[in-house]
């Protein structure tokens, strides 16, 4: 009997690539795990305006005073409480009081202390938008981004990573995130690469991205090595292509002999093609992650030739990579492990600068090669994080969690450039103007993607009105 290389059991195989693969074939032929037709026909339910989605986050809280939202106010009233300044109405329990808020953060504390910004800021653009000088490649590209400086969550812990991904406070329990919806909603563009992908661990949200969804809407891991993009992607000894030609051959006419003795069992039909999507996957993933044919330009254009952004370059271009083969939701984790990279209770300038380092270049590459090719049109990048960080210090030299007020961006596909939407109060501590929960962001996506969230509803699985949304219509083209 002919058996893969490496993987000599039935269950170390089905456990592997192939197993991705059925799943992403069930799927896409509308077969649950009771082979019953599962709702979605993979076609928007309105016109789209993008068809990929990048999402890139920042793990642990970036500070949104020091990077796209600053505040000279806090320079101005430094080492002042703020009940000493003219702010101390921010302070006001009521103002406080946001949905299920139980404390004012991770700590039980307000961290009233006003602690300056610790780098300088400048207006860019024809738009004028004032970034910090951390940011200097993304604030080349800032009139092709939709800064929004208005959003809140309620989770003063890491646990608000899950929130933002998913819409639901990590003590309600776990329900799919933005990337499953699209994935459950949506049609493969490309049936050679999966169509929800990621980069970088995770911690403290959940890494099964589907929950009642099912695995089948789950994100594949991928790392950028074409030697081994993906456990079980590649034999574990050489294999000409000769010979897996001749076990897929093999395969196929066994295959063809089984349908024949059940040719109404349509989901055993769906399962023989999935082995030939794995087949065509094990060839196209390696590629899709191979830089050889890059040319050095862009590579340098990404930071690949610098120590300090080489990792998340890599994973940048990458991404530019996949949604140029047709993979629908691309999410990048920066500084994931433990609390998350950001997470700057101390020394928050060392912490920010050499994190705003790593991604910086490499993002900034992103908006601009995409634009390049033609691709910003039809893809939104997002950069997004689980909070801010307090406007008083914690400690000496660091800022605390902060839920109050915070800044994320959008950029591509249907969003407006160069504008900003929404506002926090003068020392960044509360959104005043356009408040926006982070399901916000999650239904401009899906608008922008032609997706309806109520009309993806399971039966006996009704989601809370908040769960869904609104668009933010204002940075819609």
């Amino acid at each position: 009997m002919w058996t893969y290389p490496g993987l000599s059991t039935r269950r170390q195989f089905l456990s592997g690539f192939a197993a991705i693969a059925a799943a992403a074939m069930l799927h896409r032929d509308g077969y649950s795990r009771d082979g019953k037709w599962s709702p979605p026909d993979g076609k928007p339910h309105f016109p789209p305006k993008a068809k990929s989605v990048i999402w890139l986050f920042m793990n642990g809280g970036m500070s949104h005073v020091e990077s796209f939202d600053p505040k000279p106010m806090l320079n101005k009233y430094a080492g002042k409480t703020i009940q000493e300044t003219p702010f101390a109405d921010a302070l006001d329990p009521k103002k406080l009081a946001i949905e299920r808020l139980v404390v004012p953060d991770a700590n039980g504390n307000l961290r009233t202390t006003l602690y300056p910004m610790q780098v300088g800021f400048r207006k860019h653009g024809q738009s004028g938008i004032e970034v910090t000088d951390w940011f200097p490649h993304i604030a080349r590209q800032i009139d092709r981004i939709a800064v929004i400086r208005s959003m809140w969550t309620t989770d003063s812990n890491h646990g608000a990573q899950t929130q933002f991904h998913s819409g639901r406070h990590l003590n309600d329990g776990f329900f799919p995130n933005l990337g499953a919806w699209v994935h459950y909603g949506l049609a493969s563009l490309n049936d050679n690469l999966p169509q929800y992908i990621s980069f970088g661990n995770r911690e403290y949200w959940n890494k099964r991205d589907g929950h009642y969804l099912g695995p089948a809407h789950d994100a594949v891991p991928l790392r950028v090595d074409p030697n081994n993009p993906l456990d079980f992607s590649v034999p574990e000894r050489p294999v000409s292509p000769q010979a897996r030609s001749l076990g897929i051959d093999l395969l196929k006419k066994l295959s063809t002999h089984r349908t024949a003795e059940s040719p109404e069992d349509s989901a055993l039909s769906a399962r023989i093609a999935s082995y030939e999507l794995a087949f065509r996957m094990q060839r196209s993933v390696p590629e899709a992650v191979d830089f050889s044919k890059e040319t050095e330009e862009t590579k340098r254009l990404y930071g690949l030739d610098l120590p300090h952004c080489r990792e998340f370059g890599m994973q940048m271009l990458a991404a530019r990579r996949l949604v140029e083969r047709g993979v629908r939701f691309i999410q990048v984790q920066h500084g994931a492990g433990g609390a998350g990279g950001w997470d700057a209770h101390g020394g928050l300038k060392a912490n920010h600068q050499a994190n705003a380092l790593a991604v910086d270049q490499p993002v900034g590459a992103l908006l601009e090669d995409l634009h390049r090719r033609g691709l910003l049109d039809e893809t939104i990048v997002i950069f997004a994080t689980e909070f801010g960080r307090t406007p008083g210090s914690q400690g000496s030299d660091g800022r605390d969690h902060h839920i109050f007020g915070f800044s994320v961006w959008m950029a591509g596909g249907g969003i407006k450039g160069g504008v900003v939407h929404g506002a926090t109060d003068e020392i960044g501590f509360h959104a005043v103007e356009n408040r926006h929960y982070v399901t916000d962001v999650h239904a401009t996506i899906l608008k922008l993607l032609g997706l309806d969230s109520r009309r993806l509803e399971i039966p006996g699985r009704k989601r809370l009105e908040i769960d869904h949304g609104k668009p933010i219509d204002e940075i819609i083209a």
